[in-house]
């Protein structure tokens, strides 16, 4: 069936449209390329369009028959949204209301929503389930809460079906080398940590060397993207099979700490990585960690990559050789 991806020309949506196309189905990206990749885009139909044109995307829903969608496009720098939140509440959440009166209008039902940890806020336990309170204290965080909320509101008034996944840190890349992350600028941790390895860039910057966690740095839950494109795939599965409206963590149930990350990359490229330490970044709480149990239950999904070393082994071979035949 054909499947509309919003944002299937970034990061996690050009992995998730590869394992669609995997799975039997046919993935029809739809992305205004601002900060995804035309070459990512290599299985199945490209549609070059903003989420906030109604128009367009009605016409593409019709057109290309779409019977779900799975929504990544999106503004995702925390920091960044401290500094412009109306570009943010723009962008996540009235777009996305754009996207939702399309399929409506269409009569398409099921969508896949790309949420975050971020919904939370600071963490009140080690672990985070989903019964843990959503109170996010940036602006990205809550224009995804926000969205989730109208997903819940539209299901009870126009019948549309959602599973919200609240992912935690995306990592690595595609093993086969097709696919991997590219994003200018670069804010996430392991492929900064790399470049400083690689020589590419200045030494990487340690944001925070004095928070409650036991080397003082910040600690993240990194899920492999390939595992969270498994993800979305067992979640379209599950509404197309008539499960209930959902929000689920996705992650691995073990965090890591920057300093933890550098030294896996030295590990895995035999590379020393030159480093500072800085000020915290606004908006980052000390620790973000996922309890997977209930994506577990109603998904019947695991993480395939459960060891830091075997995940930063695939961004290693991205970054050092496979991306830079693809930019």
């Amino acid at each position: 069936m054909n499947i509309l991806i919003t944002g299937g020309a970034g990061y996690i949506g050009s992995h998730t449209a590869k394992a669609l196309a995997s799975a039997g189905h046919v993935p029809v990206t739809y992305d205004n390329l601002s900060t995804g990749h035309r070459w990512a885009v290599r299985w199945g139909p490209f549609i070059q369009g903003d989420v906030g044109d109604y128009d367009l995307l009605v016409s593409v829903l019709r057109d290309y028959a779409v019977e779900a969608v799975i929504h990544f496009a999106a503004s995702a720098y925390v920091n960044v949204s401290m500094r412009s939140p109306a570009e943010y509440f723009q962008n996540n959440s009235v777009n996305s209301l754009t996207l939702l009166n399309a399929m409506r209008k269409l009569g398409t039902r099921n969508i896949v929503f790309s949420s975050t940890c971020a919904t939370y806020g600071l963490p009140r336990q080690a672990v985070l389930s989903e019964r843990h309170p959503q109170n996010p204290i940036n602006p990205y965080g809550e224009s995804k809460r926000f969205i989730e909320r109208a997903l819940h509101w539209y299901g009870n008034a126009y019948d549309i079906h959602w599973v919200a996944l609240r992912y935690f840190n995306a990592a690595g890349a595609d093993p086969d080398g097709e696919t991997g992350e590219d994003h200018d600028p670069e804010t996430h941790l392991i492929p900064l940590v790399i470049s400083a390895a690689l020589c590419q860039t200045a030494p990487v910057a340690v944001c925070g060397t004095d928070y409650p966690t036991p080397d003082g740095t910040a600690i993240r839950d990194y899920v492999h993207v390939m595992d969270l494109a498994s993800a979305h795939i067992r979640a379209l599965e599950y509404l197309l099979d008539g499960g209930e409206s959902i929000a689920l963590n996705i992650g691995t149930g073990k965090g890591h700490s920057v300093r933890e990350v550098i030294s896996s990359v030295e590990r895995v490229s035999g590379q020393p990585v030159p480093q500072h330490d800085a000020a915290r970044r606004e908006g980052d709480p000390p620790r973000l960690v996922a309890r997977t149990t209930l994506a577990r239950r109603v998904l019947g999904w695991t993480p395939k990559y459960r060891d830091l070393d075997e995940t930063i082994r695939t961004a290693w071979r991205w970054h050092s050789t496979e991306r830079h035949g693809n930019s």
